[in-house]
């Protein structure tokens, strides 16, 4: 009987009831005990959706697999807003600090191809550019080519 349950949770705010609870009901496990873990992994991602994996064995033993949200979700939850730019090329929802940039390029970065967190700001760089969101006050394209050309070596080093 033991399983796999995916789902996606609020950050933090998990709880017993849908859709954790319908799904976990009928297994062994203890719900409340898999939903404080939920709880505690997923902290960091304060009410952005998550996506979690619950595997389960017949003994009620459980493992938790927490994914990290999409980049857009991040930048739209950590910059609070709804919806990217309908014109991005020409019209900005936002502006993005480069610590909140490297804030995200951080917990994205075990998902992405990046092999640092310089990197990985580069991959967010380019998300902001399709949602329509400047980074630093600039157009995301032209604070990426930033990136490249070395300026914010610094930062990235402390990172």
């Amino acid at each position: 009987m033991a399983g796999t349950i995916e789902v996606l949770v609020p950050g933090g705010q998990a709880n017993p009831g849908p859709p954790l609870g319908p799904e976990l009901g009928p297994t062994p496990v203890d719900v409340q005990a898999v939903v404080n873990e939920i709880n505690d992994q997923t902290a960091a991602f304060d009410g952005t959706e998550v996506p979690v994996t619950v595997t389960y064995e017949d003994d009620g033993s459980f493992e938790i697999e927490v994914g990290v949200p999409p980049t857009a979700a991040l930048i739209k939850d950590e910059l609070d807003f709804e919806t990217g730019s309908g014109r991005p090329q020409a019209e900005f929802v936002a502006d993005m600090t480069l610590e909140q940039l490297t804030k995200i390029a951080e917990q994205k970065l075990p998902d992405l191809l990046a092999y640092d967190v310089k990197g990985a700001s580069k991959e967010v760089a380019g998300t902001c550019v399709s949602l329509g969101v400047t980074v630093e006050g600039e157009d995301a394209r032209t604070f990426k080519q930033r990136i490249d050309d070395g300026e914010f070596d610094d930062h990235f080093a402390e990172a």
